[in-house]
């Protein structure tokens, strides 16, 4: 750790709703303070650094990425995610259990967690599975993956279909005051489905699932939260038709977030175009109506977090048939450009971007993070949201190069990254 000055700096505050010019001082690895005047009382830093009217923020606080370890090192590790998060302005990844074998017991957590500490430049928290091996039939030692350091549970996209059982770990989350990550779908509905139903699915003839599935999933869940009053919060809204159930669960006191991904903010169905593949996310990307109204829940703060739900797959994965390729994306690099895209649309200001990418995911699993705030850890990052930049897959640090970006012409790039006063990241 080291004392940093940053000077004419645009600072972005999440917090507070703001941006301005100004300076924004850090000692002992904290933010020591800030300010739009000149620094006069500051002691003389170990380092300045001038942001050249370039915007600072808080570091990304990403919810719900996928690393290969362990039994997928070959697709991604914690050295190589973590290079990849550094390089992209995130300073803190929270990372899924669907790993092999499944990161549900105190023994495979510790693992984990040790092997981030040793490879990652950048802060891993990790998720724990909510059912042993995510197969939905037995709930796992909530308390002790907690005391492990879980900070949430959550089967990913294997949804629990027995509701009794999802009504017990629920409960038994609750009396540990843990945090559940739910996958708001159907699964009979949506089980086997690459697309989303609708004229261009059909012409396709891509196996499809009804926005409804969404609906009929979100619509259970808010059931027994009703009836268990766990923390709940779906990883991934989707559709148009989801948003009035969140609402009124939300409007009812529920203790409910939602978060939502990249890809479905800023791609649409149509982008499949000739099959492919690295389109294919879960759930399937939606219609350009779909994708309208979920960008304007985010900036209503109906919709809480913007998360990458970065996954990698190998080649031999993603180069077979549509139907039959694994669903995912590369995401931790392309994130913060991807959802500038969002900005330069008009949609969301900077503060609104930064409050979903980084204070709201921080908040809701109590984390030291996602604030420039006096006080502070100081994870920081700085970027250029305005040069313009074609991306070349084969250049990203992940192991696996499955993106959708590829070729395609972004804006705003990452200048440098800070993890605790440490530069972790800078731009050649």
């Amino acid at each position: 750790m080291s004392d940093v000055l940053f000077t004419n700096a645009r600072l972005i505050d999440p917090e507070a709703g703001t941006e301005f010019l100004g300076w924004l001082s850090v000692k002992g690895g904290r933010i020591a303070d800030h300010g739009n005047a000149h620094p006069h009382a500051i002691d003389e830093p170990a380092q300045v650094v001038d942001a050249g009217g370039k915007c600072l923020a808080p570091g990304i606080v990403d919810l719900g990425v996928k690393v290969g370890e362990p039994g997928e090192r070959h697709k991604e590790s914690y050295r190589s995610a973590g290079l990849a998060a550094a390089a992209g302005g995130v300073t803190t990844i929270v990372t899924r259990p669907d790993t092999d074998p499944t990161i549900d017991n105190p023994e495979t957590l510790e693992f984990v967690t040790r092997r981030a500490q040793e490879d990652s430049p950048v802060h891993v928290r990790p998720i724990a599975a909510l059912t042993k091996g995510r197969e939905g039939r037995e709930m796992t030692e909530i308390g002790f993956l907690k005391d492990a350091g879980a900070v949430a549970f959550s089967d990913c996209d294997h949804v629990v279909h027995n509701t009794k059982v999802l009504t017990r770990a629920l409960s038994y989350a609750r009396s540990c005051d843990a945090l559940v990550i739910g996958h708001p779908q159907e699964p009979e509905l949506s089980r086997g489905a690459s697309a989303t139903s609708g004229k261009f699915a059909s012409l396709r003839g891509l196996p499809a699932v009804s926005p409804m599935a969404e609906r009929m999933g979100i619509d259970r869940d808010i059931a027994l939260l009703e009836m268990t009053g766990a923390r709940y919060h779906a990883d991934q809204i989707t559709t148009a038709r989801a948003l009035p159930a969140l609402s009124r669960a939300k409007a009812n006191g529920l203790d409910i977030t939602a978060g939502t991904s990249i890809h479905h903010v800023t791609l649409n169905e149509l982008d499949v175009a000739d099959y492919r593949t690295f389109f294919k996310v879960t759930p399937p990307l939606r219609s350009e109506d779909d994708r309208l109204a979920v960008v304007d829940a985010l900036r209503d703060g109906l919709i809480d977090i913007l998360s990458s739900m970065h996954t990698p797959q190998d080649e031999e994965s993603k180069r077979l048939p549509f139907e039959a390729a694994a669903s995912g994306a590369v995401a931790l690099e392309t994130f913060l450009p991807a959802a500038l895209r969002l900005y330069h649309a008009g949609h969301l200001d900077l503060p609104q971007l930064f409050r979903a990418m980084a204070l709201n995911p921080a908040r809701r699993l109590g984390l030291d993070a996602g604030t420039i705030a006096p006080g502070a850890p100081a994870d920081l990052v700085l970027f250029d949201a305005d040069v313009p930049f074609v991306l070349d897959r084969f250049k990203l640090r992940s192991k696996s190069k499955n993106t959708p970006f590829d070729g395609q012409r972004m804006q705003g790039r990452v200048l440098g990254t800070w993890v605790a006063g440490t530069r972790v990241y800078e731009a050649t």
